[in-house]
């Protein structure tokens, strides 16, 4: 597929490597998960981010999980599962995708025998990863079809091949979009405050020859208003039963101010990111992370000594400002949860 270069995750002789996002534009560096502790910690600690990434790293990181009980506890060992798995799932509480992979994995865990166990759950994780790329590649396409002129495109965040098994979401349609030579301009907000956007959709874009250019997150109104934005495209790490979306924090804003200026609005997520078992986004647990974070950059004091800060990692879009969803099933368009449900029941 033509500008599909980057894979961040990927399983190696038994092994999770791990592309360490923490340390891009600047280098490329890979760490190499063999426990389940390295696994969460990556998770937590944002080597890895994406809700579809941090899924596919908790499938792996479920068979290194097992591997390390099989040989400290041998015969003993499945009564350590429940609670290894609960660490598990509290590393990022926002992403639905987390707790879908453990449940995808769980019944493998359960089957008796464990003569082939490690091979069965490797073979699943696989298989997760797999899918997750090709559901990516269809909604790329998907997406790619609500279009039919040449676009100007505004991205939040990092919804790309770095957060998620390959291809992208948002930006697998963007990349679907440029394939078919439909793609103008893609404007990539800053992201703060871990500036996703600036450090990893810049340079994933840039790394697969499709034109981006950097704004500030507040500039967003203000090039609506000039008429230079078609669309905003951006990822979900959590969409209601009634459509309200969870996504990195600033997307809101994004979806405001697109209503105000007649800017369409899409979100891009696979189906295991709906969780129809959350009414509305009111429901959906929104994590908060360390002040320090926005009072400094790079380890570097920008803010006045001690300054406190407000730092919710997501905020949540309601659905009457969504135009469509796009899931690798298909398209929602003004998504309710009548109209969801239907799309969950095919």
């Amino acid at each position: 597929m033509q500008h599909d270069s980057i894979r961040a995750i990927s399983w190696q002789k038994d092994s999770l490597v791990l592309l360490d996002q923490r340390y891009l534009p600047g280098s490329e560096q890979y760490i190499t998960c063999t426990e389940i502790d390295c696994v969460i910690d990556a998770i937590r600690n944002m080597v890895v981010r994406g809700a579809p990434a941090i899924g596919i790293t908790a499938a792996y990181g479920i068979v290194l999980m097992v591997k390390s009980l099989i040989q400290t506890h041998a015969g003993k060992w499945r009564q350590f599962v429940d609670a290894a798995l609960d660490d598990l799932s509290r590393a990022r509480p926002t992403a639905i995708n987390l707790n879908w992979a453990i449940a995808q994995m769980r019944p493998l865990i359960d089957e008796p025998g464990e003569s082939d166990i490690l091979s069965r759950l490797a073979a699943r994780a696989r298989a997760i990863h797999e899918q997750d790329i090709q559901a990516n590649m269809r909604m790329g396409e998907f997406g790619a079809s609500l279009i039919t002129s040449g676009v100007r495109v505004l991205t939040h965040c990092n919804a790309g091949a770095l957060a998620t098994g390959g291809y992208g979401t948002a930006l697998g349609v963007i990349r679907s979009l440029h394939s078919n030579g439909m793609l103008q301009q893609v404007y990539a907000d800053e992201t703060r405050p871990w500036l996703q956007g600036a450090r990893l959709t810049a340079w994933e874009l840039l790394r697969d020859d499709i034109p981006v250019s950097l704004i500030a997150d507040s500039a967003a109104a203000y090039l609506m208003k000039q008429g230079r934005i078609d669309w905003v495209i951006v990822g979900s790490d959590r969409i209601a039963a009634n459509g309200d979306v969870a996504n990195k924090i600033g997307t809101y804003s994004a979806a405001v101010n697109a209503r105000y200026h007649g800017v369409k609005f899409m979100v891009v997520a696979p189906t295991t990111t709906i969780d129809m078992d959350t009414a509305c986004g009111d429901d959906i647990p929104i994590e908060f992370r360390d002040s320090t974070e926005l009072v400094k950059v790079a380890g570097q004091q920008v803010a006045a000594t001690g300054s406190d800060a407000w730092n919710p990692v997501f905020d949540v879009t309601p659905a009457d400002l969504v135009d469509a969803i796009v899931t690798e099933r298909g398209v929602i368009l003004q998504p309710d949860r009548e109209k969801m449900l239907e799309h969950m029941s095919v």
